[in-house]
């Protein structure tokens, strides 16, 4: 059997989120309104017909994953790899907070962003090799002809830049608890065919990255 779709799975809310923090590799917990998206996602995704579920080791991943485990039967598979950038010592901080305490950091991740490296932290560069290495395992991995993604917005944008010709960077909103849908052809290629779907939602409030690029 071979992995035919691939649905990629924001975690829920966080308070750094809502304070627009980018939070990195840091241990930020779902807050009460992510837990509810989560609810609301778990009911959705029960019926898109998971064969597995691969998530972040990240706190809010875990917690997204095992809310969605009390729906689906089964636990994620954890992959560090899927983890957010890591964005060295900027975590925690506001997008003005980077641009005012580490002014000519900010310039040079501005003027190269994707080999930029992040004092103690990661080049976008670096987030490709990781990301795409714990990919093609998933796809080697064969649990069946859907499987599920939990992950955050930048390793996503960053994927889906790699392996979907013509997708930049950055150009695929990811919200929390959204759910972008990829599908294999005939000829192997990958292509979206559903991005940041929120429908289960029902009008809840969902936190958007505008990407610096991670705060997912």
């Amino acid at each position: 059997m071979t992995v035919k779709r691939v649905i990629f799975i924001r975690p829920g809310e966080t308070d750094w989120n809502r304070d627009k923090r980018y939070q990195g590799w840091v241990a930020v917990p779902l807050n009460e309104h992510g837990r509810r998206q989560v609810q609301r996602l778990a009911n959705f995704v029960r019926n898109i017909g998971l064969s597995a579920v691969y998530t972040s080791d990240l706190k809010r991943s875990l917690e997204t994953a095992e809310i969605l485990r009390e729906k689906l039967g089964y636990p994620a598979v954890i992959d560090q790899r899927l983890r957010e950038r890591n964005i060295g010592h900027w975590q925690g901080m506001t997008r003005q907070n980077m641009e005012a305490w580490y002014p000519d950091e900010y310039q040079a991740f501005l003027a190269d962003p994707a080999n930029y490296r992040i004092p103690g932290g990661e080049s976008r560069k670096d987030v490709e090799e990781r990301m795409l290495a714990a990919f093609n395992d998933i796809l080697k991995d064969d649990k069946g002809e859907t499987v599920g993604i939990i992950s955050h917005s930048t390793v996503i944008n960053t994927l889906l830049s790699c392996i979907i010709p013509h997708v930049q960077f950055g150009s695929v909103d990811v919200s929390n608890t959204g759910v972008t849908t990829i599908k294999r052809g005939d000829d192997g290629q990958w292509q979206i065919i559903q991005a940041d779907d929120k429908t289960h939602l029902e009008g809840m409030e969902s936190q958007q990255v505008h990407e610096l690029e991670e705060r997912s």
